[in-house]
């Protein structure tokens, strides 16, 4: 006995636990004092203290009203609060709470808590105040805690529970409960309307999960009339509001953004009057705004963003002499600003951006002194800047893209100690850039491009102490650049395009230490390039097109391990390029115009400016010995072939050991293919037997259905699971299981059903669970959305969105001859659309979510041809990768895979997916399988671009089937691809900066209309 006590601590605290619920019905009330000692020592038994907070929890003590953490009703002695917030505690909340019969208060949020809700929670029949917000607790809100008759404060926020909200868990809340939060779940379905039975509800927020349909306004919310704050922001919502809204006359808040709601705003919404913060951005409202929300007097928080609301702006703004944050940003307002705007005195925050505003700025809006950030950004706005607007507190200001004229402002002392941001890009200023500029103590970001300043740009522009991004082009600017323009060495991007400077690009540039895009094309510089932009390490982009630089490019440049886009065409150059893995890569059309850079891509001398390179050997560099022993062409160019064939470079010795390997691997492959053919047949059979056939198939346990964002929950019996995947039939096919498409019980969704290996997936459902919600969570527009799974322990299932347009791969290469092809701004979309899913699951995740099967079969198209990629991050559903789930890979991605896996042992890592990311691309361009068998060799396609881009015939690559492309886009592309399959992992660029380079590429030619 002794030694079983010592073996399972835990059990022994509940053996006695119970022996004391027994002992304690008996003794009477003395004895019933150890009850709270023994519940909450068999609570701590279960969790994980990590920081030992739970120390002074002692099992001797008589009374635990000494216990850190805990409060006691002087009156019965008995545990009256319980407070473990932020702690830091993990495990479930398990038996022992229930003892605690005069709980009054339980609060356990911000910790680490995982598994479901315990129904036993039920039993605290005294509890009001129960908060289990911020842990990882799963599974349904168990309808028992309606039974908790006394409870006023609930809130089960920031976790992971799913399902619908139970009908009944409203039936006994009576007039007890006056708070309630579920926001930041995966609640599914409409929300009860028996909330209604609520009848002193005051707060109620259900935000931020994935509730749908109608609401329930009149139904139910509206009978809420003692209701504060209302919030419904960010779910799958839809519907009208209906008129009605008034009879809530104690509501401060109405949060409704973020969902689906349409129709005209309800025209009584202004009868609120205690309504102080409305926020109905994001949805697909319509119409006019209603003249009552001018009733609204003590409103500080107006946002109507992102809907389709038209009309006139209103001229009553000036009203709400109370309004904080004004945003009306993203629609079709049309009108003028009225001078009254100026009325807003408290107002902080404004944005009219994207709306079709006309007239000038009203001068009367210098008044508003407590403003910080303005944006009136893509409108129509003309006149000029009231000069005063430059002399309040503003933190940012953005009139961008609009038809305003004249000079800028100058700015007073409370103005350059508090600007952030500005951007007056994209107008027709004139006149002189303020000298002042420098003196913005805090300025990150300016944005002065297309303008027409016709001035020099001021020396004081090196004074920033914290700018991050100076953009200037196409503004008209002339003289030369400022030396001291990097003093502060906090620039990241430095942009001074198509201006007309003049003069060398300064030493000092080398100080620019945190600068990774540096673009000076399209202006007259003249002299070298400075040996000192091989100091800026971190330099990502160098553009210097379109200039009059001179002489050799510095040989250190090829230092710059970062540097991932070059253009230095169109200038006086020559002499060889530096030895570095970018320079080398350099296509035609980023050397061209040149005098004499040598490279074989360039027709044309080659000029060196040393006489006599006596350091070089005069057979590594081909043609860069141009200018001596200039005899008989043809005995030359003999000579230099033989020679290159007696003095072999460590260069090519190891380009023709990478060709051997490559050649061997292929060989491999190729055996490994025949053998995975008659695995697949076997596998088809097998399948095909299965769907035909339901009555053939082994009896399968009933599995569970948990579905994350579904409207309804089907029951999948055997019979019906076995109809559902023989109606879905098969649509594809991958390394970890067979896909179907299928009706999602009687709504008609159609979904997309993955069976997955059974094998090798994990086998306790706790830990599926887990896994599949943490991959859940990886919600972007580019990715498609897991909906649930189905899990017995002989099957397990894959629910996600179905893409009506199929995938990739069949628009490439199984496209009927009656469809199109795709065009090449669907291609970028795809390519940029793609990009930025990877770059999600490798950023915002830790660790990082790794797709691990890059491939165009894998990338799927919405209605609108969006990219959405698939399977991503299955591997961590598997328990081990052995060599057949290798082998299989492998050959279902051949060419995808990245070289160091298929030579080394199995390492994944982000790097990966940017190679397959690479090969992506240039199937996307070329329109190419990235292996193809001809009847006398293999074709590797990123090797077959390779070697047409040193050839200056890369466009030769181009998918036909392309009329027309833009080459300013299309040969950077295929460079950057090129670099994410650098045979070296760390050359890659992270996926990020893939994004980033893909956002630079797209930007517009300079013409400059075309730049919005």
């Amino acid at each position: 006995m002794k030694m079983w006590f010592f073996s399972c601590p835990s059990c022994f605290l509940i053996f006695i636990f119970h022996v004391g619920l027994l002992y304690g019905s008996l003794a009477g009330e003395t004895l019933q004092l150890n009850d709270d000692v023994l519940g909450l020592i068999v609570f701590k038994s279960t969790l994980l203290d990590p920081n030992s907070k739970l120390l002074s929890w002692n099992e001797d003590d008589n009374s635990p009203c000494a216990w850190e953490f805990i409060k006691c009703n002087p009156m019965n002695g008995r545990v009256s609060e319980l407070n473990l917030n932020g702690l830091s505690l993990s495990g479930k909340i398990g038996r022992g709470l229930e003892k605690l019969q005069s709980l009054q208060v339980l609060s356990l949020s911000n910790n680490n808590f995982t598994g479901p809700i315990s129904p036993e929670l039920a039993l605290l029949t005294n509890l009001e105040n129960l908060n289990l917000s911020q842990n990882g607790l799963s599974g349904n809100i168990p309808p028992s805690i309606s039974k908790i008759t006394s409870l006023q404060f609930l809130d089960l926020s920031q976790n992971s529970l799913s399902g619908p909200v139970s009908d009944t868990m409203f039936d006994n809340c009576g007039n007890s409960l006056r708070y309630l939060s579920l926001s930041g779940n995966f609640l599914e379905g409409a929300f009860p309307t028996t909330v209604s039975k609520c009848n002193n509800l005051n707060h109620l927020n259900v935000s931020r999960n994935h509730l749908s349909g109608d609401p329930g306004f009149s139904g139910g919310l509206w009978g809420l009339t003692r209701l504060r704050t209302l919030d419904l922001s960010h779910n799958e919502l839809s519907e009208l509001v209906p008129v009605g809204i008034s009879v809530l006359h104690q509501l401060k808040e109405l949060l409704l953004q973020g969902n689906q709601f349409s129709g005209k705003l309800p025209s009584d919404i202004g009868y609120c009057p205690h309504l102080n913060k409305l926020d109905l951005s994001e949805n697909l409202f319509t119409g006019a705004i209603p003249e009552s929300v001018q009733k609204l007097n003590a409103l500080s928080f107006l946002s109507l963003s992102n809907n389709m609301i038209n009309g006139d702006f209103p001229q009553w703004i000036s009203n709400m002499s109370s309004l904080e944050y004004l945003d009306f940003s993203g629609n079709s307002i049309e009108g003028t600003l009225p001078d009254s705007i100026g009325d807003l005195k408290m107002l902080k925050y404004l944005s009219l951006s994207g709306n079709k505003l006309s007239g000038k700025i009203p001068k009367s809006m210098v008044y508003c002194t407590s403003l910080s950030t303005i944006r009136l950004k893509e409108n129509a706005l003309t006149g000029s800047i009231p000069e005063g607007l430059f002399g309040i507190g503003l933190e940012e200001a953005d009139f961008s893209r609009n038809e305003l004229s004249g000079s800028i402002p100058p700015g007073s002392g409370k103005f350059f100690e508090s600007l952030q941001v500005l951007d007056l890009s994209g107008n027709n200023l004139t006149g002189n850039i303020p000298a002042e500029v420098g003196l913005f103590s805090k300025l990150r970001y300016l944005n002065l491009s297309w303008n027409n300043f016709q001035s020099r740009l001021p020396p004081e522009v090196g004074y920033f102490q914290n700018l991050t991004v100076l953009d200037l082009r196409y503004s008209a600017l002339v003289g030369s650049i400022p030396g001291d323009i990097c003093d502060s060495g906090s620039l990241g991007i430095l942009q001074l395009d198509g201006n007309s400077f003049t003069g060398p690009i300064p030493d000092e540039i080398g100080n620019c230490s945190s600068l990774y895009l540096l673009s000076l094309s399209h202006n007259n510089l003249s002299g070298s390039i400075p040996r000192s932009l091989s100091m800026l390490r971190k330099l990502k982009i160098l553009k210097l097109e379109y200039n009059q630089l001179s002489g050799e490019i510095p040989q250190d440049l090829g230092k710059l391990e970062n540097l991932l886009a070059v253009n230095i065409s169109y200038n006086r150059l020559v002499g060889r390029l530096p030895l570095g893995n970018i320079f080398q890569n350099l296509d035609q059309s980023s050397l061209e115009g040149n005098l004499g850079i040598c490279s074989p891509l360039l027709k044309g001398p080659c000029k060196m400016n040393v006489p006599k390179p006596l350091v070089l050997d005069p057979y590594a560099y081909g043609n860069q010995m141009g200018g001596q022993n200039r005899g008989d062409e043809t005995s030359r160019s003999n000579s230099k072939r033989f020679k290159h064939h007696r003095f072999l470079s460590i260069s090519s010795i190891v380009a023709i050991s990478a060709a051997a390997l490559i050649a061997v691997g292929v060989m491999v492959i190729a055996l490994l293919n025949a053998s995975v053919r008659r695995k697949i047949a076997f596998v088809d059979n097998a399948l095909e037997s299965m769907c035909s056939s339901s009555s053939k198939s082994g009896s399968l346990a009933t599995g569970k259905l948990v579905l994350l964002d579904s409207k309804s929950s089907p029951d999948w019996t055997n019979t019906s699971l076995e109809s559902v995947l023989n109606k879905a039939c098969e649509i594809g096919e991958g390394v970890f299981g067979t896909v179907y498409k299928a009706p999602l019980g009687g709504e008609g969704r159609l979904v997309a059903i993955k069976k997955l290996v059974t094998s090798k997936i994990l086998q306790y459902p706790e830990d599926f669970d887990r896994e599949v919600r943490v991959l859940a969570k990886a919600r972007h527009q580019n990715l498609i959305s897991l909906r649930g799974y189905y899990w017995t322990p002989q099957l397990q299932l894959l629910v996600s969105d179905y893409a009506p347009e199929g995938s990739l791969q069949a628009k490439l290469h199984e496209r009927p001859s009656s469809s199109p092809p795709l065009s090449w701004s669907t291609r970028f979309k795809i390519v940029l659309g793609t990009a930025k899913g990877l770059a999600h699951l490798h950023h915002a995740f830790r660790p990082a979510i790794i797709h691990y099967n890059i491939k165009p079969s894998n990338i799927l198209l919405d209605e609108n041809l969006n990219p959405k990629i698939s399977d991503f991050g299955l591997a961590r559903l598997v328990t081990k990768l052995d060599k057949h789930m290798i082998s299989n890979r492998f050959q279902s991605a051949l060419g995808y895979v990245a070289p160091e896996l298929a030579c080394q042992s199995l390492r994944v890592n982000e790097k990966c997916d940017v190679y397959g990311f690479g090969m992506l691309i240039l199937e996307i361009v070329t329109g190419r399988r990235p292996i193809e068998y001809c009847e006398d060799n293999v074709l590797i396609l990123n090797d077959h671009v390779r070697v047409l881009l040193e050839q200056g015939n890369v466009l030769d690559c181009v998918d036909p089937t392309l009329d027309t492309y833009p080459e300013e886009e299309v040969l950077p592309v295929l460079k950057l691809a090129l670099v994410c399959t650098s045979q070296i992992p760390s050359s890659r660029p992270s996926m990020a900066e893939v994004v980033q380079i893909l956002q630079v590429i797209k930007t517009p030619v300079p013409q400059r209309m075309e730049a919005y």
